[in-house]
Order: structure tokens, then C-alpha cells, then sequence
């Protein structure tokens, strides 16, 4: 690692509480590279310091930053297992689930959870908590406003249910946007909410280091109550689940121990 790629991560760090190196090095070079050099910057140091005195560009390094590709129902045979085994083992009881989708980019994912918990209780009974560190990408979550890709993979009937054209774009409907809130947080640097019965994190842990990641899966792992399910994405395979008192409920889903 340079030394001035060093100095930016500090500053970084210093300035937006966001921990760099806890990201693949590599990866993120690359990323934020070829984001300066777009801007006509020529080193770390000098996009960094434009960072200072332009919110413009502040808010460009944080868009880079946060990875906003996301759609309903991504790798749909996953959610049918959601659906069908998952779902129904955690409503045994007939408590109302706390539900939390992590990293939840530009609201695709939560409004999904929301559409598959519908099928099983009143959209008036739905509760998801939704966290990103992009403020920008929870705003557009709010809005509820999607592109016919970013629907591939919506059931027919789920589609003609909870969205309504508007041109080019696909809203979502009230109904569902009210099952959600929307909050900004920090994974790396913020504290979790407790008693989780399901939580999804899917297509990030991708991005961090081997030691981040671990201290992630032990902190989500901290936050799912005992029979709690942890959802992740089809890159992100827990070969080790015993080691963060978890174990496999199936291919991309981790139980709690009890």
C-alpha cells in the first residue's frame, strides 16, 4: 500500500467515518482511480483535497463508494426458498418478525422482502428496517421509482400487484413503500439493533477483506435472536457458520444457533 493511498485512507476516515481499508485494496484503487481521473484530478491527495471544498465531489466519492446495483427478487430461486422453507419455520410461533435488510442500496431488496412477507400477513402488519451508507441511494429508495430491468425477475402476479407504470419507470405502491424505513448506517462503524429474526445482507460482504468480514458475520450474527436467519447473497457462501454460532438452513441461509 502507498504511502499516499495511507494518507487518503486516514483522511478519509477522519473526514466520513468510512474505514477504507477495511475494503479489498485493489478493488477500490481501481474504483476511486478512475473516478478522479474522470474529474481531471491527478493523485489521492489532490481529489482529496477538492473533497474539502466541494460537497459536489464529496458526494460523487461517496456515490463510488457504495455499490448501487441492485433488483427485485435478485437470483429468484433464493427467494422462493425464502418463500416456501425459510418464511414459514421463523411464523411458527405467530410472533411479528423483525426484519432487516442491510445494505439495502436503492430499496429493491426490502420492497422484494416486503412483496414475499405480504403473501403470508396483511401489508399493514409488515415492519422492515432498511440501512445503507448512501444517502443518496436511501432517497431514491424512497421514491420507489424503477426501471422494467430492475423488474426481471418480479413474478407476473406480484408485478401487476404492488407496481404501476409511469412511463418508462415502474412505481411501487404506497402500501408496500409504508411496510419500509429508511435509515442511513455504517456497517464497519455502527452499532446493530438486537433480536432480529431475519436478516438479509446480499452482494457486499463481496467488497471487504477477510478480516472485516469477520468481524461483520460476528456482529449480524450478535444481532439475530436464537432460530434467527441470515440471508446472504449467492457470491458469499459461510464456509465456517459454527465459528459465528451459525449454521447452514440452506444454500445462502444461516440459522442462529440456538
Amino acid at each position: 500500500m502507498s504511502d499516499e493511498y495511507i494518507e487518503f485512507i486516514h483522511s478519509i476516515k477522519q473526514k466520513t467515518g468510512i474505514d477504507l481499508s477495511l475494503y479489498k485494496e485493489a478493488q477500490m484503487k481501481r474504483r476511486l482511480t478512475s473516478l478522479y481521473e474522470k474529474q481531471g484530478f491527478k493523485t489521492f491527495m489532490e481529489f482529496y483535497q477538492a473533497m474539502t471544498k466541494d460537497k459536489k465531489v464529496l458526494n460523487d466519492f461517496l456515490d463510488r463508494m457504495t455499490i448501487n446495483v441492485s433488483e427485485f427478487y435478485r437470483n429468484g430461486k433464493r427467494w422462493e426458498v425464502l418463500q416456501q422453507k425459510i418464511l414459514p419455520s421463523l411464523m411458527k410461533n405467530g410472533r411479528k418478525l423483525k426484519v432487516w435488510s442491510a445494505a439495502c442500496s436503492t430499496g429493491e431488496e426490502p420492497y422484494s422482502l416486503a412483496m414475499v412477507l405480504s403473501q403470508f400477513m396483511s401489508l399493514s402488519e409488515i415492519s422492515i428496517l432498511a440501512t445503507d451508507l448512501d444517502a443518496n441511494a436511501i432517497e431514491k429508495a424512497k421514491i420507489g421509482l424503477y426501471t422494467e430491468r430492475a423488474l426481471a425477475e418480479v413474478p407476473i402476479k406480484i408485478k401487476q400487484t404492488h407496481f404501476t407504470e409511469q412511463g418508462a419507470f415502474y412505481k411501487v405502491s404506497d402500501e408496500v413503500k409504508r411496510t419500509v424505513s429508511f435509515r442511513q448506517h455504517n456497517l464497519l462503524n455502527d452499532p446493530f439493533d438486537k433480536q432480529f429474526d431475519l436478516i438479509v445482507c446480499r452482494n457486499v460482504m463481496i467488497y471487504f477483506t477477510d478480516e472485516a468480514k469477520d468481524i461483520l458475520y460476528r456482529k449480524f450474527s450478535d444481532a439475530l435472536r436464537p432460530g434467527g436467519v441470515f440471508f446472504v447473497g449467492s457470491t458469499e457462501q459461510i464456509f465456517n457458520p459454527s465459528v459465528y454460532k451459525l449454521e447452514t438452513a440452506d444454500t445462502f441461509f444461516y440459522r442462529k444457533q440456538v
